[in-house]
């Protein structure tokens, strides 16, 4: 199914006027991180503290509002443990964005960053934008990974940094926005320097390979 749609990722749909944009999203990391949580949070403002498990990959649509632009997000829900690694990284092609998670209570999910990290770098595009998320900071008295533990993790991996919490719904929005808004930025500085023939090909804008901005922190 990824494959038939990968090719509109991004990419301006003139035949459907229910939308300007497709970007799709992945929500990777761990297992038990808050991964669905989070997508459910921002999807359809729901919450339940009970765990279960992805089995796979799943995914919600969302259309939203940037710059005047009707944007339809698909955003895919991936299983963090390890047997179904080879099914979720099959969908990292053609994603235009990554929110890589890890859970401020758990040391182990903030050790795995950086093989998450490599993962993206390895199986998706090259400038395929990336915000490091440190999910449950509601849970702020189990806290074992310091904010600036998590910042500079993210400085050195090139990524933005947020805190958040899908139980108290903070940084949820915010987060899903501010990737949005990097690759609108990424698509733009593309199309002013790309060649005309090339931006009006129906392959779709290409993103720069150029640094993120400067990342945002957290205010939980």
């Amino acid at each position: 199914m990824a494959s038939a749609t990968d090719s509109r990722y991004g990419q301006k749909e003139s035949s459907d006027q229910n939308f300007d944009y497709m970007f799709k999203i992945l929500i990777i990391g761990n297992s038990s991180v808050g991964k669905t949580s989070f997508l459910f949070r921002y999807a359809d403002d729901s919450f339940t503290p009970a765990f279960v498990s992805t089995v796979g990959i799943d995914f919600k649509v969302k259309t939203i509002y940037r710059n005047d632009k009707r944007i339809k997000l698909q955003i895919w829900d991936t299983a963090g443990q390890e047997r179904y690694r080879t099914i979720t990284t099959a969908y990292y092609r053609g994603a235009m964005g990554f929110i890589l998670m890890y859970d401020i209570t758990n040391e182990e999910s903030f050790n795995a960053v950086q093989d998450w990290s490599t993962q993206i770098k390895t199986y998706s595009w090259d400038n395929a934008q990336v915000l490091l998320v440190g999910n449950k900071c509601d849970m702020e008295d189990e806290r074992v990974v310091s904010s600036e533990r998590g910042r500079q993790l993210a400085d050195h991996l090139g990524f933005e940094f947020f805190e958040a919490s899908a139980k108290d719904n903070i940084n949820v929005k915010q987060t899903f926005e501010r990737l949005v808004d990097i690759i609108c930025e990424k698509m733009s500085e593309s199309l002013d320097t790309a060649d005309p023939a090339v931006t009006g090909a129906k392959q779709g804008p290409q993103l720069t390979d150029q640094q993120a901005p400067p990342h945002q922190d957290c205010a939980c």
